[in-house]
């Protein structure tokens, strides 16, 4: 009974920990891809500033977190931003780079200031493209969340890192393979959400 309810806190904090950091990285990818889609430049140099965090290994990003933000759920949530924001930015600028400009010329010829034909023209075209960005960030956080049991993070890393470490007990190879499948049924959960989600708020003519 103990062992059900901690798989279902791990779980819960799992998801938590996932949804929390991308809503994060969707405020921060789309105020900088308003900021930079107009110019080809800043795009460029937002995308690739983005995409070189990538390049740094998971257990590195929180190694040099660690000594900053100390350990537990500030390194992790930190690191899975970072890691989450290069799919949401570049889907960003790409969604509101294809707005037909002739739609965005005739919001303006009806009275429209900028401000305007952002919130109520430009953001909801781009808004498919950036929930794109957003179910692919998710699905790649979801393991990287598992590796941040080395800085204590929250989530079903713990539990697969504690049965690596007993590796030669009965248990240990079932506890971390719970652990991994766990993850997967989670990412695809959440997947079906962003579908879903994806339904209800797009308009059918966006979709079609």
């Amino acid at each position: 009974m103990h062992r059900r309810h901690q798989l279902l806190v791990d779980s819960y904090l799992h998801v938590s920990a996932v949804v929390q950091s991308v809503l994060l990285a969707t405020v921060v990818s789309v105020l900088i891809g308003v900021l930079v889609y107009r110019s080809p430049f800043g795009s460029s140099i937002a995308s690739a500033l983005a995409g070189a965090v990538l390049t740094v290994p998971s257990f590195a990003l929180l190694g040099l977190l660690i000594p900053i933000l100390g350990l537990g759920v500030a390194p992790t949530i930190t690191a899975l931003v970072v890691y989450a924001l290069l799919p949401i930015l570049r889907n960003t600028i790409i969604g509101l780079d294809s707005v037909n400009p002739a739609v965005t010329d005739a919001a303006r010829g009806v009275g429209m200031n900028r401000l305007r034909v952002l919130a109520r023209i430009e953001l909801p075209l781009a808004w498919p493209a950036i929930l794109a960005g957003m179910r692919v960030s998710t699905q790649l956080i979801m393991g990287i969340l598992a590796l941040a049991a080395y800085a204590k993070g929250p989530g079903l890393g713990n539990l697969i890192f504690s049965g690596l470490a007993r590796l030669g007990s009965p248990n240990a190879v079932p506890q971390a393979l719970v652990g991994t499948i766990l993850v997967v049924v989670l990412a695809l959960v959440l997947d079906g959400i962003y579908v879903l989600i994806g339904r209800l708020t797009t308009s059918r003519g966006i979709r079609d």
